[in-house]
């Protein structure tokens, strides 16, 4: 079988749907919880409606009451299953958010309930990746799935951008930095990653460092673009993840 990058299997297509009916796309990814997996993702796309205003994103009006995950198969590489997970249980959201952000954090977790013949390919938000450098100008990695487009199977489509403030630095008082990047709806939710197929990196402290193999780095997650006429989009810190799902017990 053709050799396939680890974040190609590890981002996941989502389906947001009432009764049934797909009101949209998006992407997510899974972690270990002190509950089990989670899907990570946007909060926007759980709640279907707009994080500045609150209006429904599906021109239909709808908001999702349930979300399609297509996984991995068990032991079969290369095969995906669909799997649905209930959104809210009785009217109350079964999705857990940011434990100090709340409703301003555009990132969520949602307990997995659903996971026969299923695959996880997990991000471990322990162990981030080697400490590669990625300044301003510097090369990041979204991947998922714009416009639900697949590339072959269900494996995901990497986008590449450049870091566009300092990481370090919180963009608009929340833990986010800015990349430049030509994303499109579908994207929403992807892994943002620092990638190389090995050889020699920059690392954050000011080392150089020789490394052999896929080298991944999780920078946090993509939340869409500023606003329709820009290419800068915004990014949640990994920081921001690790606390969201160290909250869960």
């Amino acid at each position: 079988m053709a050799t396939i990058a680890i974040p190609s299997i590890r981002s996941l297509l989502l389906q947001v749907q009432v009764g049934g009916q797909v009101l949209g796309t998006g992407t997510g990814f899974v972690c270990n919880s002190a509950r089990g997996p989670v899907l990570v993702t946007n909060r926007h796309n759980v709640t279907g409606r707009r994080q500045d205003n609150g209006a429904p994103l599906s021109p239909t009006g709808g908001v999702p009451d349930e979300i399609t995950i297509i996984h991995n198969r068990s032991g079969r590489l290369g095969e995906w299953v669909p799997r649905t997970e209930q959104l809210y249980s009785s009217g109350t959201p079964l999705w857990v958010e940011h434990p100090t952000q709340g409703v301003r954090a555009d990132i969520v977790a949602l307990p997995l309930s659903d996971l026969s013949d299923v695959e996880l390919y997990r991000y471990d938000l322990t162990n981030l990746g080697p400490a590669i450098r990625r300044g301003p100008a510097e090369t990041v990695s979204v991947i998922g799935f714009p416009f639900g487009i697949q590339a072959g199977g269900s494996l995901a489509v990497w986008a590449t951008g450049f870091v566009a403030s300092e990481p370090d630095i919180d963009f608009g008082g929340l833990p986010t930095f800015l990349i430049d990047c030509r994303s499109r709806p579908g994207q929403s939710g992807s892994p943002v990653i620092a990638y190389g197929a090995g050889g020699a990196f920059a690392m954050e402290d000011g080392s150089t460092a020789i490394m052999a193999g896929e080298v991944i780095r999780f920078l946090g997650v993509y939340s869409g673009r500023i606003n329709e006429q820009s290419d800068l989009g915004i990014v949640w810190k990994a920081s921001a993840v690790q606390e969201l799902v160290s909250a869960i017990r």
